[in-house]
């Protein structure tokens, strides 16, 4: 596996599992060729190394490899409907799975929650374990870059590692006002043309979220 690669994923991990987005399951990946990508192998990311083993999934594979996760069935559906994708992001935020459990559509009632645009809804919480499932997911995901699997975490894509983690982070803060904000009144969404506005600065502002998850204790990285 490509070093850059390997690097980049294993920063990613770190960052997923620092952030308090997974526990003892999750998963991403990167797409490394027009019909590949490399996903991070069945452990906890926080456990993960420069030199933990990926695989390399083709996406026209009839079988998983050896070493990928189960679940990469998803991560196979969202690049093969999505070209322009470059990376998929599997966790479990524990405050989006609290909120995801009211059955209530997430608001966006900051610039930050708007910058997800809109959320998908998977209605299923079981495992991903073939290519039908995986091809389910992408389905009720549709064009939306966060999909929460109801009762069984989230996935979010972006065109690279940095932009798919941010988007989780985004999905876990932006449920966390929500439950906030509903257990002191009535929240009220900000107008769609302020959401609008965020949407269309995402790209600028992602990579400053991950800078941020990257390098938490902010260290000079000049």
């Amino acid at each position: 596996m490509d070093d850059d690669v390997q690097d980049r994923l294993t920063e990613a991990a770190h960052a997923v599992a620092a952030a308090g987005l997974v526990d003892a399951f999750g998963h991403l990946s990167v797409r490394t060729a027009a019909g590949a990508f490399a996903i991070t192998p069945p452990r906890p990311l926080g456990s993960l190394s420069t030199g933990s083993t990926l695989t390399s999934v083709p996406l026209d594979a009839a079988e998983l490899p050896d070493g990928a996760p189960k679940e990469a069935w998803i991560h196979t559906a969202l690049y093969d409907r999505r070209p322009g994708i470059g990376a998929v992001c599997r966790a479990q935020p524990p405050k989006l799975a609290a909120f995801a459990a009211l059955g209530r559509e997430l608001p966006a009632l900051n610039g930050h929650a708007a910058m997800l645009g809109p959320v998908a809804v998977h209605h299923d919480s079981r495992l991903v374990r073939d290519a039908a499932g995986g091809a389910a997911v992408a389905r009720s995901a549709g064009d939306a870059d966060a999909i929460i699997l109801l009762g069984n975490g989230a996935v979010t894509r972006g065109r690279d590692l940095a932009e798919a983690v941010a988007r989780m982070w985004l999905l876990e803060r932006t449920a966390e006002l929500a439950l906030r904000a509903l257990a002191a009144g009535d929240p009220q969404t900000i107008p769609l043309d302020e959401q609008e506005w965020w949407r269309d600065r995402a790209a600028e502002l992602l990579p400053r979220i991950y800078t941020h998850l990257a390098n938490p204790e902010g260290k000079d990285l000049s």
